[in-house]
């Protein structure tokens, strides 16, 4: 018994522990997309509130590897977390490919003329 709760942390640390980097790099891009485009179809309150919220979601996605870290994996995350985050994500996506999407049909039209 004594074995398998030893690997707990490890089996929790591995799966967290990308998860929580995958999180980490996917709110750096979004942030670094709000904060040096400006987004046509966002008006830019919504621009600034959609990037003050990945903000707030990179630090608590922060802490929460502190925290894994210095329990050395004796910490979970609740699913309740861990949705927010992931509904914050595909809202961003969804943003991203929008604007790619936009800017690419008018980087097009523009070529046309």
């Amino acid at each position: 018994m004594s074995s398998s709760n030893s690997s707990e942390p490890n089996f929790l640390t591995s799966l967290l522990e990308p998860l929580l980097e995958d999180f980490t790099y996917w709110f750096g891009r979004s942030q670094t997309l709000l904060e040096n485009e400006k987004i046509d179809f966002l008006e830019s309150s919504k621009q600034a509130e959609l990037l003050n919220r990945v903000k707030q979601a990179q630090k608590e996605v922060n802490t929460t590897q502190l925290l894994l870290k210095v329990t050395e994996g004796q910490v979970g995350v609740e699913t309740e977390v861990l949705m927010p985050w992931h509904r914050l994500l595909m809202e961003c996506w969804q943003v991203a490919v929008r604007f790619r999407t936009e800017r690419s049909s008018q980087g097009g039209l523009e070529s046309e003329r």
